[in-house]
C-alpha cells in the first residue's frame, strides 16, 4: 500500500505513473466516489505533459487531452460511472482504437475494461477518515516488471 497523506503527494504519485505511460498504455482506477481517482488523473495528464485541464469526464465519458509536444503521447480519459453493468456501451467508446496511439485512464473501469488489452495497470484508491489516501496498484501482464519503478520509495 502507498500511502497519500496529502492531494499534492496523490498529485505527486500521478505524475511519476504519468512519466512511465506510453500509447498503448491502460490504467485502471477503482475507488469510491472522493477516493481521488481525478486528482490521480491530474497528476497522471502532467507527468504525460498533455494539454488542457483535467477535470471528470462523468457527463460526456470520454475526455482527449493532445499531446503536450510534437513526440508526446495524448491522454484519453475515460469516466466509466455510468457504463457499469453496461459492457456493451465500453465496447462503443472504441477504447481499443485508442490504445495503438494514447495512454487510457479509465475511472470506475474495474470490471469493465479489462477486456481491452492483457497488460494493464489497476489503481485502487481509498481515502481514509483523516482524510489520507492509500492506493494499492496490481500489475496485469508487462505491468508486473514495470511496476518496481513506480512503487520504488513508497511506504505502506
Amino acid at each position: 500500500m502507498i500511502s497519500l497523506p496529502t492531494v499534492d503527494d496523490t498529485v505527486e504519485f500521478g505524475q511519476k505513473l504519468g512519466k512511465l505511460l506510453g500509447a498503448g498504455d491502460l490504467v485502471l482506477l477503482a475507488g469510491p466516489l472522493g477516493a481521488g481517482k481525478t486528482v490521480l488523473v491530474r497528476g497522471i495528464a502532467a507527468g504525460l505533459g498533455v494539454k488542457g485541464r483535467v477535470s471528470s469526464p462523468t457527463f460526456v465519458i470520454e475526455r482527449v487531452h493532445k499531446p503536450g509536444s510534437p513526440d508526446g503521447v495524448a491522454l484519453v480519459h475515460v469516466d466509466a460511472y455510468r457504463l457499469i453493468g453496461h459492457v456493451e456501451e465500453v465496447d462503443d467508446l472504441d477504447l481499443d482504437s485508442d490504445l495503438t496511439t494514447a495512454a487510457v485512464v479509465i475511472e470506475w473501469g474495474e470490471g469493465l475494461a479489462e477486456q481491452l488489452a492483457e497488460d494493464f495497470l489497476l489503481v485502487r484508491l481509498e481515502r481514509r477518515p483523516d482524510d489520507t489516501r492509500v492506493a494499492t496498484v496490481e500489475p496485469h501482464g508487462t505491468w508486473t516488471t514495470r511496476v518496481e519503478s513506480l512503487v520504488s520509495g513508497y511506504q505502506g
